[in-house]
Parts: structure tokens; C-alpha cells; sequence
């Protein structure tokens, strides 16, 4: 891989990390799932659908139902936040992080195979 990674060389890299992915036995995710995921994974808790909303510029109906695919995948988990009783927050789950985990993995050996 180049020192400096260009549009092309970081669309090969998520290519062959998409392709690892979809050869695996995991589900596919969408791109807005795969976005949530993220934010819920790599950015500061607490996260709650409004947040989340606002975070990825996207309506609280879209954000629920990417939340509900990713609670039946188990990655994700709903509480009930007990300071605002209207609200519901995310939290991560063991089997969403193995998920994150191994597909970082993928990205890592798709940008490892770009470097020879």
C-alpha cells in the first residue's frame, strides 16, 4: 500500500473487507446499521436513539429500525435510561463486539494485502 492512501486504494481496502465479510458467516449489514454500530462501538456512551439520530442525520424511525435488526442480531441491547424515563439507551454487547472485532480484522488484512 502507498504512503498516501488515495480514494482508490481505500475503496480497494473496504472492497476486499465487504467481500471477506459477505463470504463469511455473519449477516449483512447495511450501510446505516454498519454506521450505528460504529457510533454505538467507537464513540463515548451514553447513546440514545435521539442522539444517535442527530449523530448520523438520519430520522429516529430509521435509527429504530436499524436499532431493532442489530437487537435481534444480538449486537445491540435497549435500557430503559432510569434518569429520563422517556428515553432508551444502547448498550454494547459481547457478540456485537466478536462482530466488530473480526471485521476490523478483515479491513486490516485488506489493506495488508494492498501493501506487497
Amino acid at each position: 500500500m502507498p504512503k498516501t492512501l488515495t480514494a482508490h486504494h481505500g475503496l480497494e481496502i473496504w472492497r476486499r473487507a465487504l467481500t471477506g465479510s459477505v463470504r463469511g458467516e455473519g449477516p449483512d449489514l447495511t450501510a446505516r446499521q454498519m454506521a450505528l454500530m460504529l457510533t454505538v462501538y467507537l464513540t463515548p456512551q451514553p447513546h440514545t436513539v435521539r442522539g444517535l439520530a442527530a449523530s448520523l442525520n438520519v430520522s429516529k424511525p430509521a435509527i429504530t429500525r436499524a436499532i431493532d435488526r442489530l437487537s435481534q442480531l444480538d449486537y445491540v441491547r435497549r435500557k430503559p435510561d432510569e434518569a429520563d424515563r422517556r428515553s432508551v439507551l444502547l448498550q454494547r454487547t459481547v457478540r456485537g463486539s466478536v462482530f466488530l472485532r473480526d471485521f476490523g480484522e478483515q479491513i486490516a488484512r485488506a489493506a495488508k494485502s494492498l501493501e506487497g
